[in-house]
Formats: C-alpha cells, sequence, structure tokens
C-alpha cells in the first residue's frame, strides 16, 4: 500500500495591479490522505500557478476521488474595470477560476467582501457552476468603492460542491482616486483680431494611476470660426499629456467653450475650458506707415503722391492705395495696386481724385494677410499741408473700383513711374522726346538745319582767315 501524506495550502493576498491579475494555485482544504505522487504534483502546481488558462487545460492532473479534484480547483487571476475608480464610480471586479483536475468540479457561492465596496450583483450567484477539466470560469461582480481614497483588499471566496473541501478564497487589490485630469490653454496669442486667425492648444493632462479613454474635445462658441469642429484624442495613458490644436477666427469679442469627455471604465466624464476671445491689434501681423506725401493739382484733378512701408513682422498682400469721401477717386489712378510688401518693404504711389471743397482727405490702405483676411489703414492728409497722420487700422472690403491686378513693388525715378497697367509707362520723358524729334524733322524739311550748318561753316572759314592775317 502506497504511503500517504496529509498537507494544507493557504491562499495569499494578490499584489499586482488592478487589471490581468495572476494568482499562485490557491486552496484552504481540510486535511485529507493524499498519495505521494498526487503531492508532488500539487506542489509543482503551487509553483506554476502563473501558467495561463491553456497551459492549465493541457497539464491537468488525474485525480481518482471528488476530495482531490477539490484540492485542483484555484483563483487564476483577476481583472478589475476601471484601473483606478472615481469616488463612488461603478465598475467591475471578475475573478478567474481554473480546475487543473481531469474530472469537472462544481463550485458555488463566489462572494466578493470589503466594508468599503459595494456588491450590485450578489443574488446573481445563486446555482452552481460547473468547471470542466482545465478550464477557466469567470465570476463578474458589479461593485462600487464606497470608500475615500486609498487602496482597498476585498476578499473574494468561493465554495466547491464537494463534502469536505475547505473555501477558495484571496485578496483583490482596488484603488480609489478622486484626482481629476488638468486641462489648461497652453498656447494662445496675447491678443486676438477680427477676421485673423490664429492658433491655439488645448493642453490635456492625466495626473491619475490608471489610463482614461475615449477622450474628446468638442468647441462651442458663438462670433467666431473654429477648426476642426472637434478632436478625438483616445486613450491617454497615466502620468502623461497631450496637446491638442485648434485655428481661431473671431468675428466679434466673445468666449470658446471646450467641451472635454472622457471614460474611466465604462464611467464618462465631463469638465468645460473656456477661452476668452480678447480683441486686439496683432502685434505680428503688419503695419502700414504712410509718408512723404504731396500733391499736384491740374483743373479738377488732384494728384496724390507718397510712399507706403510695411512696419509690421509678416508681409502685406495684395497691398491697395486709394481715397475715400469727400474725395472722388478718378483715372487715370483711382486705385494704386502695389502687390506685396515684405517687412520694412516700401513703394511709392499715386492717386487721382476730385475734390469739391478743400480739406481733410482720407488715404485708404487696404492689403491682406497669408490666411487672404482683408485689413484696411486709414490715414488723414490736409490738402492744403504736406503731412499726413496714421490712423487706426480694421477690417474691410475692396473698395469700389478697386483693380484687380497686382505689379511688383515700385520706386520713384527721376521722372517717376506711376500707376497701373499702361499708365507704368514715364509718359512726360517720351512726350518731351517725340515732341523734340517731329522739332528736327520739321526744321530738316524746311531747311533750317542746312542754313545753320552752312552759317557755322562760314564762320569757322572766317576765323580761319583772321589767323592767317
Amino acid at each position: 500500500m502506497p504511503q500517504e501524506y496529509s498537507f494544507v495550502t493557504r491562499s495569499a493576498p494578490g499584489n499586482g495591479t488592478a487589471a490581468g491579475h495572476t494568482l499562485p494555485f490557491v486552496r484552504a482544504a481540510r486535511s485529507a490522505s493524499i498519495p505521494v505522487s498526487l503531492f508532488l504534483i500539487s506542489i509543482l502546481l503551487l509553483f506554476a500557478g502563473t501558467s495561463s488558462v491553456s497551459a492549465a487545460a493541457a497539464n491537468t492532473v488525474s485525480v481518482t476521488n471528488p476530495l482531490d479534484a477539490a484540492a485542483l480547483v484555484y483563483i487564476s487571476g483577476y481583472d478589475i474595470t476601471p484601473g483606478v475608480f472615481y469616488q463612488g464610480e461603478t465598475g467591475t471586479a471578475t475573478v478567474h477560476v481554473t480546475n487543473a483536475a481531469n474530472t469537472t468540479v462544481f463550485v458555488s457561492q463566489p462572494n466578493l467582501i470589503e466594508s468599503h465596496v459595494r456588491v450590485l450583483n450578489g443574488d446573481s450567484f445563486t446555482t452552481a457552476t460547473a468547471i470542466g477539466p482545465g478550464e477557466t470560469t469567470d465570476f463578474n461582480f458589479v461593485i462600487i468603492p464606497d470608500g475615500t481614497d486609498g487602496t482597498y483588499f476585498p476578499l473574494f471566496t468561493i465554495s466547491t460542491n464537494v463534502y469536505g473541501a475547505g473555501a477558495i478564497h484571496s485578496q483583490l487589490k482596488l484603488k480609489v482616486d478622486s484626482t481629476d485630469i488638468r486641462t489648461s490653454i497652453s498656447v494662445k496669442p496675447d491678443t486676438f483680431s477680427i477676421s485673423t486667425k490664429d492658433m491655439v492648444n488645448v493642453s490635456i493632462v492625466n495626473p491619475r494611476n490608471g489610463d482614461i479613454t475615449n477622450v474628446l474635445i468638442v468647441p462651442e462658441v458663438n462670433g467666431a470660426t473654429i477648426s476642426p469642429d472637434e478632436s478625438f484624442v483616445g486613450t491617454l495613458k497615466a502620468g502623461s499629456s497631450v496637446q491638442v490644436p485648434f485655428a481661431i477666427t473671431p468675428e466679434k469679442a466673445t468666449s470658446v467653450t471646450f467641451h472635454v469627455s472622457f471614460n474611466n471604465g465604462d464611467n464618462k466624464h465631463t469638465t468645460d475650458l473656456v477661452l476668452p476671445l480678447t480683441l486686439g491689434n496683432d502685434k505680428t501681423g503688419a503695419q502700414m506707415v504712410v509718408n512723404n506725401i504731396e500733391s499736384t493739382s491740374a483743373g479738377s484733378t488732384t494728384t496724390l503722391k507718397g510712399d507706403v512701408t510695411n512696419n509690421g513682422l509678416t508681409d502685406a498682400k495684395s497691398v491697395l492705395v486709394t481715397v475715400d469721401s469727400p474725395a472722388t477717386p478718378v483715372n487715370p489712378n483711382p486705385v494704386y495696386a502695389i502687390g506685396n510688401l515684405a517687412p520694412d518693404d516700401f513703394s511709392s504711389f499715386e492717386v487721382t481724385y476730385t475734390q469739391k471743397t478743400p480739406g481733410t482727405v482720407p488715404i485708404v490702405v487696404e492689403y491682406k494677410d497669408a490666411d487672404g483676411n482683408t485689413f484696411t489703414q486709414r490715414f488723414s492728409y490736409e490738402s492744403n499741408s504736406n503731412g499726413a497722420d496714421i490712423g487706426t487700422a480694421g477690417s474691410a472690403g475692396i473698395p469700389s473700383g478697386a483693380s484687380s491686378g497686382t505689379t511688383n513693388n515700385r520706386r520713384g525715378g527721376m521722372f517717376g513711374s506711376f500707376g497701373t497697367g499702361l499708365n507704368q509707362v514715364p509718359v512726360i520723358p517720351i512726350a518731351i522726346i517725340l515732341v523734340a524729334l517731329v522739332a528736327l524733322i520739321i526744321a530738316w524739311k524746311k531747311g533750317l538745319l542746312k542754313r545753320f550748318t552752312t552759317r557755322f561753316q562760314k564762320k569757322e572759314e572766317s576765323d580761319e582767315e583772321l589767323m592767317e592775317q
């Protein structure tokens, strides 16, 4: 008759994180007579308790009586969702129970015991559950931690339907943390400008010990255009952060509310972040300056000349210069198209207009930024003076009668070259040259040139004779 031994094993508390725990073969049993071979196998299972479910199925132990089979049922792991609870949040605890015997074992009365953890579905386990050879059965508990922030160790217990076998039990690890995510605007301009697109970054930081999922940002605003309409971040790992860019173009002074939502387990959370859109001058945009203004009149038409300088930090595109009421722009240069002005660059302009009574002439400089937004700056010129005052910048549409084309930057030469299109031709110098040519032709035809040359030759001969004498 083979020698027999008696032994008892007790469970140890789980010491992993909340999800995907694997526990060693755990069993609290009454003393029983077990053959030496079964004793050695049990010792091996004790050290191999971290093996997977498939490995357990492939390495079942042959037993001959129910008590030995019950001794081979153990808690192989557990999962808790969410990984870290908010206070009073609902989650799940799933415990994996594995049967390493070669015969089916019935278990019953699974329970989760912790004074600070409520089990909402405790009445769901009223019947016995059969666990086949090498199989693993999951027991799911819907729970709500009622305690304050901290770590709790609820005790899981389950019994086999084998007379004389003890309960199987192990502790689970559960964390509660009320720390919330943090949101802020990490990148934004000092001030926003009407019809100007600026970039802002929404920063989300997850300082919690657990991941959050389905992170979504949806901006809401009245009086501004925002792109994109929403931004999906997805999963944000514990202790990590993310920067989410948005492009904002204000139409008036207003505020943007960023609705940030996320899931902790199956629990949805939301928080709002408000960004006021304070309006002001764009410190990095183009800034027009008009100087060296002078005017000349011919009949009822006045010609206004001057220089436009870009004193800003970015390019001014499609620059146009004209005048406004009470002056009336007229041909040949009602609107002067300069084109593009880089920072610190300048160009001359010439505008023609009529004005019924002397007084202030508003000079209007219109330009666009890289996004096609149109801006207008106005300057005042007294028609009886040579000074100009810088006006205030604003947004406006293209003035009536504006030329649709643009030209390269121009600088005034000796005679000047003003206007657009054909007006770029230096008319005055060409006219003088043409008049001189016509006069020479007429003098040649009438013999005036021949008489002049003959007289010049006779004068030279007379001078030579006097020198000989």
